[in-house]
């Protein structure tokens, strides 16, 4: 079914926060309300919207308070009106004195706009000092707005505990759909744009924006539309592309990986797809209000080249989300505390591109030596405390995938109950999981797999893995080309695949406990 997309308007997308009042804003205006009341001496908005936190605070101060607003460039002036501004105050430290000096008893409120980057002039930060002081005498309201905020007391020095952060809540799911929508309208007043687009997509995208600020948003879908004048289906995969651009990674820890666009590009993992079915929540918000809590993750224990990393992919794909891998030997770094840092910047980032799939490769190689005493100083077993505390206590959309050749490498705490949602083990192909993927990699490599005996071909990869059967094919095709060939046959793959002896031959005791172990722990993701 398509959802309309209807036609009007941007005099530039950017307004179309000021403009709709949607649920999420109508909140954090009442939020502001009761915050600016006199309680709170100094409050600090992070934001990267000024127009759209402006309309906020005029709508959120009441009208009977004196209500000023600061930048470096206008000086002091009144909020409500385009007057002109207090003369001499440009200066940080002037404005800051002004208030005391010439402000009555009168309770007011005054909006500082990137003070921040004047903290570092003790003449700015003594003025602020003694602002505040006048202001919690006066149940007076000092707000600095942001673009980031560091509470630390090398800026803020003895105002860092006094400092009340609000923080601007991420748009619901609702909104962004709504905002999806108007900001199409809005580009479509300026140009011509083609617009058909599923209910099911725009509810997709609406999941993908989600963890972004309504500016950051907007640009995303602005991007998207604007690069060929389309809004249509395929800007879901543009949009979570651009989403993963706004939200840049740090240090090269994060990694966004492009998943299959359909699942049937998997063979195989009936259980797991359907498990993943069955918890795919579709509205979060909705989810929420019925009173399901969001799954949480799961850990895909299996043999070397089995799919488990295919299975990460399935996760993303079964619920049209980014995913994002984290490589955890990049983790640790020679300074101390780097890696520690590195470890909660990486998780804060992917809490922020939620609703997303995280995905930790072979993860007993990362923390492994927390579970024994290591020659790292502790370093293992904190960087894996901190790993444990945020599967314990994230409240956002994130899923963690973990995948693990050995488990008993790695510490009990990981399996204790709430971690994972479920364990999965990922065995080896059977032979008609072995014929789908014989024809999905034949068809990748544009051969029709009618034309081979799939029959013979997978009873000669019994024992393969998926990767192994993909590496067949792709030795095949490349002998064939090396013999000037433009044809494979049957033959080409059936010599290929009995001249290299698979991995359950080559480690058949290491594949035997394997099994043996997760026969009565794990569920079988086949």
């Amino acid at each position: 079914m398509r959802a309309p997309v209807t036609t009007p308007s941007p005099n530039h997308a950017t307004n179309h926060a000021t403009n709709h009042a949607t649920n999420d804003v109508l909140a954090f205006v009442e939020t502001l309300r009761r915050q600016l009341d006199g309680i709170y001496p100094l409050l600090v908005i992070e934001t990267d919207d000024e127009d759209g936190l402006r309309t906020a605070l005029f709508d959120a101060v009441r009208s009977d308070l004196p209500y000023r607003e600061w930048t470096a460039v206008r000086g002091l002036g009144n909020a409500r009106l385009a007057g002109d501004a207090i003369a001499e105050t440009t200066h940080a430290s002037a404005a800051l004195a002004w208030m005391p000096a010439n402000e009555s008893h009168q309770r007011s409120v005054t909006v500082f706009y990137d003070l921040g980057a004047h903290l570092a002039d003790p003449r700015v930060a003594r003025a602020l000092k003694e602002a505040v002081t006048w202001a919690r005498r006066n149940f007076c309201s000092i707000v600095l707005v942001e673009h980031r905020v560091d509470l630390s007391a090398a800026t803020f020095g003895a105002l860092a505990a006094e400092a009340h952060r609000i923080a601007v809540p991420s748009p619901s799911e609702a909104d962004l759909s709504e905002l999806v929508r108007a900001t199409v309208r809005e580009v479509s007043r300026s140009r011509k744009i083609e617009a058909s687009v599923r209910r099911s997509t725009l509810e997709a995208m609406a999941r993908g924006l989600r963890g972004l600020t309504r500016r950051q948003a907007e640009r995303v879908v602005l991007a998207a539309v604007t690069e060929d004048n389309r809004f249509d289906d395929s800007d879901l995969e543009r949009m979570l592309l651009l989403k993963r651009n706004a939200c840049a990674d740090l240090e090269g820890v994060l990694e966004f990986v492009q998943a299959p666009v359909s699942m049937d590009e998997i063979g195989g993992l009936a259980q797991l797809k359907k498990w993943l079915d069955a918890r795919h929540l579709g509205s979060i918000d909705e989810a929420e209000e019925f009173g399901l809590t969001l799954p949480r993750g799961v850990l895909l224990l299996g043999v070397q080249g089995a799919g488990k990393s295919l299975a990460a992919k399935a996760v993303a794909t079964a619920w049209r989300v980014p995913l994002l891998k984290l490589d955890a030997g990049a983790l640790f770094d020679k300074y101390i505390g780097e890696s520690e840092r590195r470890l909660r910047d990486s998780l804060a980032q992917a809490d922020r591109m939620a609703p997303a799939v995280l995905w930790i490769d072979e993860i007993e190689k990362g923390f492994a030596s927390a579970s024994s005493q290591s020659s790292d100083g502790g370093l293992s077993r904190r960087m894996f405390g901190t790993l444990l505390t945020w599967m314990q206590e994230r409240r956002s959309a994130t899923f963690l995938v973990a995948t693990a050749n050995d488990i008993s490498a790695l510490p009990p705490e990981l399996l204790r109950k709430g971690r994972f949602d479920e364990v999965f083990f990922v065995d080896l192909p059977n032979e008609s999981v072995r014929r789908m993927i014989l024809s999905i990699h034949l068809r990748k490599r544009r051969r029709d797999p009618a034309q081979f005996d799939l029959g013979a071909l997978a009873a000669a990869t019994h024992g393969f893995s998926g990767a192994e059967i993909e590496a067949g094919i792709e030795s095949a095709l490349r002998r064939a080309f090396a013999d000037d060939r433009r044809t494979l046959t049957d033959r080409d793959l059936l010599e290929t695949f009995h001249g290299s002896p698979p991995i359950s031959v080559v480690m058949a005791e290491k594949v035997a406990e394997l099994r043996a172990w997760a026969a009565q722990r794990c569920v079988s993701a086949d």
